[in-house]
């Protein structure tokens, strides 16, 4: 009768841990189906990026608060040229593999989660890896001014 007790407690317990699996963490299920929450937007149509990426601005720069914000999406290969913000720069990286570099330093891989400042006035491009796409939401100050947009980058730098 021991032995039948035990095994119909193990048989039990079992049974209630594995439909508890799903529970265990219900944070991982939200991960697993998180996209970006954020509109694609339109296509960028300007000669500031190379390949295919968009951009959905979601707050303008006004009085009260002079950073814009907006989420950009690029295309696997899509790149800005090199810029330069006046008032600098914040990237959080929502999806995807993408790589930064400044102007004279090493290029940068970044990942989902990563998020990276954009001194001012440093020349610098960010963008796509040459098989990931890359959403990114970008924070960009205003007070001193818009970008200033430079030569594109070559496809030499970009892959190297």
């Amino acid at each position: 009768m021991k032995i039948v007790n035990s095994l119909l407690s193990i048989a039990f317990l079992m049974t209630a841990y594995s439909c508890n699996l799903t529970d265990v963490n219900p944070d991982a299920q939200k991960d697993q189906i998180a996209s970006n929450p954020f509109p694609k937007g339109n296509k960028i149509t300007n000669s500031n990026f190379t390949g295919t990426a968009y951009l959905q601005p979601l707050i303008g720069a006004d009085s009260l608060n002079k950073n814009s914000v907006g989420n950009v999406s690029f295309e696997p290969g899509a790149r800005t040229n090199w810029h330069i913000h006046p008032a600098g720069q914040i990237i959080l990286v929502l999806e995807g593999v993408g790589y930064y570099q400044e102007k004279g330093g090493p290029k940068r891989m970044l990942r989902k989660g990563d998020a990276i400042k954009c001194p001012p006035d440093i020349a610098h491009w960010h963008g796509a890896s040459i098989d990931s796409s890359f959403v990114q939401i970008a924070i960009t100050g205003r007070e001193k001014g818009e970008p200033i947009w430079l030569e594109p980058v070559t496809e030499e730098a970009y892959r190297k």
